[in-house]
């Protein structure tokens, strides 16, 4: 499957559009994770356990848009959209948009 926050793939062309697909991906973070995250913070650098997560929830949203495109007989996403969200206080969202199509 192509995915591509493009609007087009380059040498195909759009035979037919099947709709925007989304997948998204709530993960929480424990606590002794969040005190090293803090403890990072204060000290500087970066924060490992919190990018690790990030790219757990990112992979997971990933797969889900792409499963739910070729549930719907696409081989492609095109536009794909990347969002990030922090709700509460320990709880990551990552929500990744597109549109499914078939390319010729």
């Amino acid at each position: 499957m192509i995915v591509t926050t493009t609007n087009s793939v380059e040498g195909r062309s759009v035979q037919r559009y099947h709709g925007v697909v989304v997948g998204e991906a709530i993960m929480g973070a424990n606590v002794f994770r969040d005190v090293f995250a803090r403890i990072t913070d204060v000290i500087g650098g970066r924060s490992g356990a919190y990018e690790g997560k990030l790219a757990d929830a990112r992979d997971v949203a990933f797969r889900e848009l792409e499963e739910r495109a070729g549930e719907l007989g696409a081989d492609a996403v095109i536009g794909v959209d990347l969002d990030y969200e922090v709700i509460g206080d320990s709880m990551l969202m990552v929500s990744v948009s597109g549109t499914a199509v078939t390319l010729s």
